[in-house]
């Protein structure tokens, strides 16, 4: 059964429930009053019935008189204490008298009987007309009975019944109208969602639920429907973006690793075929082979880093000098690309609470792709400061920048913005992938911002460790420093 018939079901069952007890109630109410109401008649009866049968039986004016008295079609009449009939008269006004009552047994005033007044309901002798009466003991013995018909009483109470069930049907009728109106105005936003979540279904992640009434309870429902559609929305977003991420990151891997694997796997065959006869061609295939070796096992283990990282697994946590560290990839760097003036700007110590072979490997992979992907004699530039909370370590050049349409994509894995660069000169494509997921590990931020003037100028922003200050610097200079300033010579 449908909640939409349930509701209509239980407002109507409890209307309807609530109805007839009203009826039943106003029925019983109004059926006390009358009785009430005909024994007050039966009392003003009784005193009447006694001076007409004290008059005795002639019937003249006084009969006549009293007769006006008593209600229409009311029984009098006097039992011995036998209960054998002694007198009875029947007031009409004039009317054709109903059939008398049957007179119970045991009335007061009879013989073998206490009671001093009793009253009661009776019929007539063929059943169809119901008497209230009263019976009184004489003091003389015998019984003064007095009984009026109910016929007005029945007839009130007939068109009560009537006119309730007229009305409690109704109002059950308008009421279940109304009823299923308002359900079904209340019930429409949810046939709205069941057919926004039947869509959602099918396939369409972008279907929403129409606004609601935050007031309401089906409102509250609908907002928080949307809410929870636009999280699965956003879940399966970054499912396909990891699927479609993993696929190229696999792809780009192989593609990466089968250069080396060819290039050994042709060196081989070379040997194979003669080369060992050879002593300057072995000795070119085995450095090939050494080298091509060595580039596979740093692709790997920069590939297994970047697993490690991904997996969230915990990385070294020690007090490090970031001024240091980047003092000494500064002069490694120097070493590595002497044809690019490099400089160092640190005043101050700058520690963080990191893994120091990590941040240094954040250091060379930032020096070294702003070397290898600009001019000779282009400068780079260092900077180590504090801002906001944060250790900053900036590696800047004055070369020829990197176009807008690839600055979002360069922390990608294996993305290069030149693809025709060749991999002798540019790299695996993974350096930058490692200084972002490196940073995010110790919870920093790795960005590429804008240089005035042109340039790149790569940020990593990394939290402070304990106790970071700039007056607790050691007195003596980072290595790679001159005391006089922060400027360092290419092959210093």
């Amino acid at each position: 059964m449908s909640l939409r018939a349930r509701l209509l079901l239980v407002v109507v069952g409890l209307a309807g429930v609530g109805l007839v007890a009203a009826d039943v109630a106003t029925y019983r109410l109004l059926r006390s009053t009358l009785l009430q109401r005909v024994d007050q008649q039966l009392i003003a009866a009784t005193r009447q019935a006694v001076r007409v049968f004290s008059a005795g039986p002639f019937r003249g004016p006084f009969h006549e008189q009293a007769e006006a008295l008593f209600p229409a079609g009311t029984y009098a009449a006097v039992l011995d204490p036998s209960g054998r009939l002694v007198a009875q008269e029947i007031f009409g006004f004039g009317q054709e008298a109903p059939p008398p009552p049957v007179v119970p047994p045991d009335l007061p005033g009879q013989t073998g009987t206490v009671d001093v007044v009793r009253t009661f309901t009776t019929a007539d002798a063929g059943g169809d007309t119901p008497y209230r009466g009263r019976a009184y003991a004489l003091r003389a013995g015998g019984t003064l009975l007095v009984a009026i018909p109910l016929t007005d009483v029945v007839v009130t109470l007939r068109r009560l019944v009537a006119i309730e069930l007229v009305v409690t049907a109704a109002v059950l009728l308008a009421l279940g109208l109304l009823a299923w109106w308002a359900v079904r105005l209340g019930l429409r936003p949810l046939e709205r969602m069941a057919a926004a979540a039947g869509a959602i279904a099918a396939g369409d992640l972008s279907r929403r639920v129409d606004p609601a009434d935050p007031r309401t309870e089906v409102g509250r429902l609908g907002l928080a429907l949307n809410a929870m559609l636009a999280r699965i929305e956003e879940a399966f977003a970054e499912r396909r973006t990891s699927e479609e991420r993993l696929r190229r990151f696999v792809a780009d891997a192989s593609h990466e690793l089968r250069t080396p694997l060819t290039s050994v796997q042709g060196y081989a065959e070379l040997f194979r075929r003669g080369a060992a006869d050879d002593p300057e061609a072995l000795a070119t295939a085995m450095r090939r082979i050494e080298e091509e070796s060595a580039r596979m096992a740093e692709l790997v283990d920069e590939l297994s880093l970047l697993a490690r990282l991904d997996q969230g697994r915990p990385l070294e946590r020690e007090p490090v000098d970031l001024t240091e560290l980047a003092a000494i990839a500064v002069d490694a760097a120097s070493v590595a690309h002497p044809d690019h003036p490099i400089d160092l700007d640190a005043a101050t110590a700058v520690r963080v609470l990191g893994d120091r072979a990590r941040l240094r490997q954040v250091a060379d992979n930032l020096l070294s792709n702003a070397c290898v992907h600009t001019p000779a004699g282009t400068p780079v530039h260092v900077r180590v400061a504090v801002d906001d909370g944060f250790a900053e370590l900036v590696v800047e050049d004055e070369g020829p920048g990197i176009p807008p349409e690839h600055a979002p994509r360069v922390f990608e894995r294996f993305y290069r913005a030149e693809p025709s660069r060749s991999r002798e000169r540019g790299g695996s494509g993974l350096g930058l992938a490692i200084v972002d997921a490196v940073v995010r590990a110790h919870g920093g931020r790795a960005t590429l911002e804008p240089r005035p003037g042109g340039g790149a100028r790569f940020v990593a922003r990394i939290p402070l460790g304990p106790a970071e200050g700039g007056e607790d610097r050691d007195s003596h200079p980072p290595p790679g420093t001159s005391s006089a300033g922060s400027q360092l010579s290419p092959l210093d």
